[in-house]
């Protein structure tokens, strides 16, 4: 069997709008379950896709400021 895991995330969120995008996000990150970790991984894909190099240093300075955060 063919599975391919990002083709079916994105066809599964394909028609939302914003609203329903966060509700996504959010519940993923609350919920703690690591099954929606490779869903969140595909929506961060499409985000750092469509930035530009100064929203991708930005983005990477919050991660940088996160995962230090956790230390």
């Amino acid at each position: 069997m063919d599975l391919n895991l990002r083709k079916a995330i994105l066809a599964n969120v394909s028609d939302n709008d914003q609203s329903q995008l966060e509700a996504t996000i959010v519940d993923a990150i609350e919920s703690g379950e690591e099954k929606m970790l490779p869903g969140l991984g595909v929506l961060f894909e499409l985000i750092w896709q469509q930035s530009d190099q100064s929203e991708q240093k930005e983005m990477l300075d919050l991660l940088e400021q996160g995962v230090k955060q956790i230390q």
